[in-house]
């Protein structure tokens, strides 16, 4: 059973592409099939192979199309290795020397037809047994960190399990004595749920170590809230920050956050700053040029 479980992951994790659909026509013996294949593979059809691809994996395909019969070799030819899964690390060494901890998200989903789980978060969710199970951990050096001047203001924008590197970031400079304010930006789907180390920023706020914490809820209202609403609503105050040489800071989704806080940023930029769009885009470089707006997005 674990052999198998362990091979789904794989093919879970490969994720098939058109080059695997066409070594499938080339196989294919039902004439259906092929031609289903054939369609798949015209160059209008560019798009529905794509939308395709995206709700299969391997042992969908090989269902599918059984008459396309693949020797062990060809199949194993279209795999892709398990690669390491990377997480931000949402402790500080400074305050805990010897542990790593971690903000995870287990991944569950259905397509297909078929339920789908994330490799590792499942892995972790599920199989481990705490104080038992070895799992291989490696830190790899990352650009991602908080000012090097302590003195300097730091805006944190990490929605979901974004927030995992910023968690980190304010009690490292709370360890410094870091005399920069800290402004956090953090949102999920339900307060009730979602509120990630809500104590800890709790007790930051109390003690002066957090100076503003902004929260956006997407399904506590009729009305869809996001980070990036909160931002435009502060966008005044989000400017006297900057424009006073704070570091901008966002992780999390790459396909939507990032872009949406991105344009958010800009748009502050320019309306606040009164600078053309052109203008708004150069300041913008100029802040990456100076490290002062580093994404850790994914």
């Amino acid at each position: 059973m674990e052999l198998r479980e362990a091979l789904f992951s794989k093919l879970a994790l490969s994720g098939p592409t058109r080059k695997i659909v066409e070594t499938l026509r080339s196989k294919a013996t039902d004439p259906d099939e092929r031609a289903k294949l054939e369609g798949l593979l015209a160059p209008e059809s560019k798009e529905v192979l794509s939308s395709f691809l995206e709700e299969r994996e391997f042992v969908d395909l090989l269902a599918e199309f059984p008459s396309a019969k693949l020797t062990p070799q060809e199949f194993v030819d279209h795999l892709r290795k398990l690669m390491p899964r990377l997480y931000s690390i949402a402790s500080s060494p400074k305050l805990f020397a010897t542990e790593i901890h971690l903000t995870v998200a287990i991944v569950r989903y259905r397509t297909n037809h078929r339920e789908r789980v994330g490799v590792c978060t499942t892995f972790l969710a599920d199989r481990v047994q705490v104080g038992t199970t070895n799992i291989p951990v490696f830190v790899s050096h990352s650009h991602f960190g908080p000012p090097e001047d302590p003195s300097k203001d730091c805006i944190m924008i990490g929605p979901g399990t974004g927030i995992a590197p910023f968690r980190a970031f304010v009690q490292d400079r709370a360890c410094d004595h870091a005399k920069g304010r800290n402004w956090v930006f953090f949102g999920d789907q339900k307060r009730a749920t979602d509120f990630l180390y809500e104590e800890e920023w709790a007790g930051w706020r109390e003690k002066g170590l957090l100076h503003r914490l902004d929260l956006a809820w997407s399904r506590d209202q009729a009305n869809k809230v996001y980070v990036q609403d909160r931002m435009r609503e502060n966008a005044a105050e989000l400017w006297s920050w900057i424009a006073g040489g704070a570091y901008v800071y966002v992780c999390g989704d790459a396909k939507r956050m990032a872009k949406d806080v991105d344009q958010a940023l800009h748009s502050i930029v320019s309306g606040q700053g009164g600078l053309s769009p052109e203008q708004a885009t150069e300041y913008v470089k100029q802040m990456k040029k100076e490290k002062r707006y580093q994404r850790d997005v994914y």
